[in-house]
């Protein structure tokens, strides 16, 4: 071979593997050859501040990148993320508490609502209190949600269980069209489905989560443990920018403009403004990890162990991450 081509192929192997070697640094640098940060969520209001956020471009005034990723359920999320497929999610407390008892590496970095669900039966079912729920086919999000908790605590306060009645795992939506064909009974659901079902004629709420747990923790704003090691500052403008969107949806909700936050949100779980707007009126949206939010998930915790649903409370090491 000649020598100047050869010389040339060398000095061009070489400056690849210093390219090579300085990217992977900068790779390195931002975890990964994706810096693009992976947020998980449910078609729901309990998210409302992640719709928000991102409708009003906040993510990428902050310079961070975002992918928002549907899930059916707060299950599969945490599926996804003990797999490194989302590094944060918007997720009830219920999968969060059972993923962290696994050993699933993430923690709590704020606190997104409390309440927001409920039950929704059929007329037909003849179902007018808890003790007509014996033997009734009813509909939640799945095993790992917290309305699945919710149901079970709702149905031994009046000394029945899980065992006493049909229940069924379904993808949210189609729930209503489930209960609409009279296919179930009755459903437990989060809002705007909530809202949403008891607005069809044939339709009444049974209880909702405020009179079953009043003030119970629900969803909360979760990140993996290597998120946070490798971006605390990204990790820290996420939380500024949930609380900046919670205190705009607070804002037009208590003034009356409801309709300036359900014009944001996702088309898929707008199915009537005014139904929206009252959904998003009918439960408080918060922010931040303080001593009461704390207390409130140690009581959840507590009604958790003692449905057997949890061995032990999760300590507050082990859940949160507060920057």
């Amino acid at each position: 071979m000649n020598k100047k081509i050869m010389f040339v192929l060398v000095l061009a192997l070489a400056a690849c593997l210093v390219m090579g070697s300085a990217s992977a640094g900068l790779f390195d640098i931002f975890g990964g050859d994706d810096s693009t940060v992976k947020i998980g969520y449910l078609p729901s209001d309990h998210d409302a501040a992640l719709f928000v956020a991102d409708a009003q471009g906040l993510y990428k005034k902050a310079g961070i990148e975002t992918e928002l990723v549907q899930f059916n359920n707060g299950g599969d999320l945490m599926t996804a993320m003990a797999s490194g497929d989302v590094d944060v999610g918007y997720v009830g407390i219920a999968p969060v508490l059972s993923s962290v008892e696994k050993g699933v590496p993430v923690k709590v970095i704020s606190s997104a609502q409390t309440e927001g669900s409920g039950i929704v039966v059929t007329d037909e079912s003849g179902i007018t209190s808890a003790a007509d729920l014996k033997g009734k086919s009813i509909a939640t999000p799945g095993e790992a949600s917290i309305q699945h908790v919710l149901l079970a605590y709702y149905l031994k306060q009046n000394q029945m269980s899980l065992d006493d009645i049909n229940e069924s795992a379904m993808k949210v939506p189609s729930m209503n069209d489930a209960l609409k064909a009279k296919q179930i009974d009755g459903i437990i659901t989060f809002q705007p489905y909530v809202s949403i079902a008891a607005a069809e004629e044939g339709n009444t709420v049974l209880a909702d989560s405020e009179a079953i747990l009043p003030n119970h923790p629900c969803c909360v704003v979760v990140a993996s443990e290597d998120f946070i090691t490798n971006h605390e500052n990204e990790t820290k403008s996420i939380i500024e920018i949930h609380e900046e969107a919670t205190k705009f949806i607070n804002t037009n909700v208590a003034s009356g403009h409801a309709d300036n936050v359900v014009k944001l949100l996702p088309e898929d779980i707008v199915s009537d403004a005014d139904v929206e707007a009252d959904s998003l009126g009918s439960f408080p949206f918060i922010y931040g990890v303080n001593d009461q939010f704390k207390a409130d998930v140690d009581a959840f915790q507590a009604l958790e162990v003692d449905l057997g649903i949890l061995k032990e409370p999760i300590s507050h090491e082990d859940l949160y991450w507060e920057a």
